[in-house]
């Protein structure tokens, strides 16, 4: 006698699920008929038919209810030991390939593609992309990164930190930086708008009708931004944004503005307009840390959002749009919360000296610490 096969109950969800599965061009398709059983029979259709229909055999439907409402849909995943598509290359062979890739370049070129690694070793160019997937190997791509030598690294450092994650009592804490160069480009020829099937494009030639200066502090605990723009980037313009901020604020705030080391925050006459308004406390990041300062990442959603696609006819015209961004952004304002404790930042610089100085020992030390070395003279 047949066992009666169970019926099938699933969720809105678990279902949209298996029809996504089903609709992926890279499930396997023992995969997808597992899922159309699942579909079939939470439809209703019998064992019988639902055999009949996907040609299987009845006790294969009854098996793979049996199983989903044991364990679940996940459970059409599993491929059973021994079963599915060999391997025509041993691990062996594959080694080869991935130390090609690593250890090797081709002639002329500074890394391997596909198709030229693919005929260096006699394949096609899909094994090869299969196993570079497979290990994780991304030769196209490369991450730029620069690890600051400043001798109070770690001083500035926890200076910055701390102020983030315990902000003063009664203070304000600004990220003040500025954004110079801000170009007014025009594109010679109208873009194409974005439609269905195709993204918006524009013209790769472009005019030049000036830039600007935009002049910026983020609000770490509100997330608003007080933003100027000028011509220039000099300690005049520097001064004037300090009066503003100076304006901005309740007179009996603090303020402590975290800075990084350009020039114009340390001129003379800056310093001399600092020490008649004391309330003005100054945290500098190290060098080359310009990823510790928070404002940066406002700027990076101001140029993504606003600048990079714009088209504007003046420097007037990219003021007024700066503005526009500004408005809107305060409207609605989101701060930026800092997570990393000063711990994890200095394991992960470690980690990064430890690998650079395996490949090159001393390029991580101080410059001066490399010019006294070079001098050095020979035992």
């Amino acid at each position: 006698m047949s066992r009666k096969s169970l019926p099938v109950v699933l969720t809105d969800a678990e279902i949209i699920r298996l029809e996504q599965w089903i609709r992926a061009g890279s499930t396997p398709q023992q995969v997808v008929l597992r899922a159309r059983i699942l579909l079939a029979g939470a439809a209703g259709q019998s064992a019988q038919a639902s055999a009949l229909q996907l040609g299987v055999h009845r006790r294969t439907v009854a098996l793979w209810r049996r199983r989903v409402c044991a364990q679940g849909i996940g459970c059409v995943w599993e491929i059973a030991p021994g079963r599915g598509r060999k391997p025509r290359y041993d691990t062996a062979r594959v080694g080869q390939w991935v130390d090609a890739t690593l250890q090797t370049k081709p002639a002329g070129s500074t890394h391997w593609s596909t198709r030229s690694l693919a005929r260096a070793q006699g394949v096609s160019k899909n094994t090869i992309q299969r196993a570079w997937q497979d290990h994780g190997l991304k030769p196209h791509l490369t991450k730029s990164f620069k690890l600051s030598r400043d001798p109070r690294f770690l001083e500035k450092l926890t200076d910055v930190v701390g102020v983030y994650l315990t902000p003063p009592q009664n203070a304000v804490v600004l990220c003040v930086d500025e954004k110079s160069q801000i170009q007014a480009l025009d594109r010679t020829q109208p873009g194409l708008p974005l439609k269905p099937g195709r993204c918006g494009t524009y013209t790769h030639d472009y005019e030049r009708h000036g830039t600007t200066t935009l002049f910026a502090a983020l609000h770490v605990v509100e997330g608003r931004v007080i933003g100027q723009c000028y011509p220039r980037h000099r300690h005049q313009e520097f001064l004037k944004f300090l009066r503003r901020l100076d304006a901005e604020f309740p007179s009996g705030k603090t303020l402590h503005l975290i800075l990084d080391n350009y020039g114009t925050h340390g001129h003379a006459r800056v310093q001399r307009w600092l020490q008649r308004h004391p309330r003005f406390v100054l945290h500098f990041i190290p060098t080359s840390s310009s990823w510790l300062n928070l404002i940066e990442r406002w700027f990076a959603e101001l140029s993504q959002k606003a600048v990079r696609r714009g088209v504007f006819h003046s420097v007037r015209d990219l003021q007024r749009t700066i503005a526009e961004f500004l408005a809107t952004w305060n409207a609605n304002p989101t701060p930026f919360v800092w997570t990393a404790s000063v711990e994890r930042i200095l394991e992960k610089i470690a980690r990064a000296r430890q690998r650079l100085e395996q490949i090159e020992p001393g390029c991580t030390q101080s410059k001066r610490r490399n010019k006294a070395a070079r001098r050095r003279p020979r035992a």
